[in-house]
């Protein structure tokens, strides 16, 4: 079940947000496990029983860390819970890509094929709750004692499929007491309202735009080939940022409130402000509980090396079970040791502009190594942007520029911190007319963005969601 689908919107949300608010606080934790379990196993039930062990693993795990009287023995259950967690996940996510590698070896090449669905959101709760024990283990938090509000915190829905990745040292006192005021969730109705906009009216057409300009890139011509990498640079930023916002949005209509996942990243001049910006909840993940106590910046320029290395490489699996995703970590890793190490004080040096278009030619060359079924296709499509199509551009280019230059203009205004300035120039002038346009203006346009975004889901067919396969 997903966000823009109308069963969740006019069926799911409804029941949960009526009966959460009605129900004594006392019980809505435990109807909110119910309603994130039905949630989860809505199209695959079977599923259910992996994050039901993953709750019941995580929640003894960390009881016993901190019933143990010494660190030693608190290390040796740390680790076998981490090594349950993983191996779960490796067993669903990567065993398919462990064999096929063997495959290429001629030992091996009798091995049958594996293929095993991947359970949606698993790479997600899975480092939620690696951090949960660690957190335990390093005192940062105390063990939860009640098994229903760690259920709770595990399987929460708004950010169980796409994060962001949430720690639960910073919403454990909201599971046990949470401030449902009228203020927070109109918030929250307004901000999932513009989180589905993202997603409907700005996501889905430019994915229509990737998927025709993909399917034979050189034919396209480059400047087809470029627009259709454009076209993915915008669909998985306002599909991941859209469906964020949802989740936020739907956690402050709960009682809750989650951490900023974006901070307008396609605005960097350079790649390590874009990586400050984009999934900021994974990257402060690896952040602190890979690169720091591997050593971080406390060693030699070599040390740090291999520390980023290990980051990136883990970074690009943890993305999925193809190598393609492991070179998209290494491609950045290279970057970021780059602008580290060796010509980070001269791009700081050249003018706004230039650095601007030196992150975002990066980054969309990234993005068509993500996208890439394997590394040949990714090469491939480079290769017709850089001349190797026969033409300029051929007549789809032409069109769909005129066709899609409506969605452009508002992916420009949506990808810029346009309301922010906006709202501080209002602010500025003080102005009755101001003050009015404060209150009244982002009602307005969430109304009208919610309504352009029912009458596109009910008109459409076209609805993807591209973090189902993380």
């Amino acid at each position: 079940m997903v966000f823009s689908s109308l069963p969740f919107l006019l069926l799911f949300l409804l029941v949960v947000l009526l009966v959460s608010h009605i129900l004594p606080f006392k019980f809505r934790n435990f109807f909110l496990l119910l309603a994130n379990l039905v949630f989860y196993a809505y199209g695959e039930p079977v599923y259910v029983l992996i994050m039901i062990g993953s709750i019941l693993v995580n929640y003894f795990g960390g009881v016993l860390i901190e019933k143990q009287p010494t660190r030693t023995r608190k290390r040796v259950v740390l680790i076998l819970g981490i090594v349950i967690d993983l191996a779960a996940l490796g067993v669903f996510k990567y065993a398919g890509l462990f064999v096929g590698t063997l495959k290429q070896i001629p030992a091996f090449s009798g091995l049958p094929d594996v293929s095993i669905a991947l359970p949606i959101g698993i790479s997600f709760y899975t480092f939620q709750a690696v951090s949960y024990l660690i957190d335990v283990y390093w005192d940062d938090c105390e063990a939860s004692h009640s098994l229903v509000n760690f259920a709770c915190y595990i399987s929460l829905f708004p950010q169980l499929i796409a994060g962001p990745i949430v720690r639960y040292k910073d919403v454990n006192d909201q599971l046990i007491s949470r401030h449902e005021t009228p203020t927070l969730f109109n918030s929250g109705v307004r901000l999932f309202m513009v989180g589905m906009a993202k997603k409907v009216l700005l996501a889905n057409q430019f994915g229509m735009l990737w998927d025709t300009m993909s399917a034979d890139p050189v034919a396209a011509g480059m400047l087809g080939a470029w627009a259709g990498a454009c076209a993915y640079t915008l669909q998985i930023y306002f599909d991941f940022a859209g469906y964020s916002d949802m989740a936020r949005g739907l956690g402050r209509m709960l009682g809750f409130e989650f951490c900023i996942n974006f901070d307008y990243p396609y605005i960097s001049k350079s790649v390590t402000e874009f990586w400050r910006r984009w999934h900021i909840s994974l990257s402060t993940w690896f952040r602190d509980y890979v690169y720091i106590p591997l050593g971080g910046n406390r060693c030699g320029k070599i040390r740090q090396c291999v520390n980023i290395l290990i980051v990136w490489a883990l970074t690009g699996l943890w993305h999925g079970a193809n190598w393609t995703f492991i070179a998209w970590g290494l491609w950045f890793f290279v970057l970021l040791i780059g602008e580290k190490f060796l010509w980070g004080k001269a791009l700081s040096r050249l003018p706004s502009l230039l650095q601007h278009v030196y992150a975002m030619l990066l980054v969309i060359l990234s993005w068509v190594l993500f996208r890439a079924d394997d590394i040949g296709a990714a090469l491939c499509y480079m290769a017709a942007m850089f001349g190797r199509a026969p033409a300029l551009c051929d007549s789809r280019a032409v069109y769909y520029a005129l066709e899609f230059w409506p969605e452009l203009l508002l992916c420009c205004i949506a990808a810029l911190p346009v309301k922010n300035l906006l709202e501080t120039a209002l602010e500025k002038r003080n102005s009755k007319l101001s003050r009015g346009l404060l209150i009244v203006g982002p009602k307005l346009a969430s109304l009208a963005l919610l309504a352009l975004s029912y009458c596109r889901l009910v008109t459409g067919s076209f609805n993807p969601f591209i973090y189902f396969r993380f």
